[in-house]
């Protein structure tokens, strides 16, 4: 599981897939979302807004699985 390293206290979804390199827009997030490619916590996610915490685990299809990280 690859760890990405937030420096405020929460990152929304759409800028985290970019920061993980899963997309390069938010377009393509939002494409993705809209396919069920993505779970948050082990739940479908489909909202690009969606606030990840220290501590959240995401799973991206075809592009690997993620923990959202404080920086330290």
């Amino acid at each position: 599981m690859n760890k990405i390293v937030i420096h405020s206290e929460y990152i929304k979804l759409d800028q985290f897939l970019k920061l993980a390199n899963c997309v390069s827009t938010g377009g393509m997030a939002k494409a993705l979302l809209a396919e069920n490619m993505v779970t948050v916590n082990g739940e479908p996610e489909d909202r690009r807004g969606r606030k990840l915490y220290p501590g959240d685990q995401v799973k991206v299809t075809d592009c690997g699985e993620f923990v959202v990280a404080q920086e330290a």
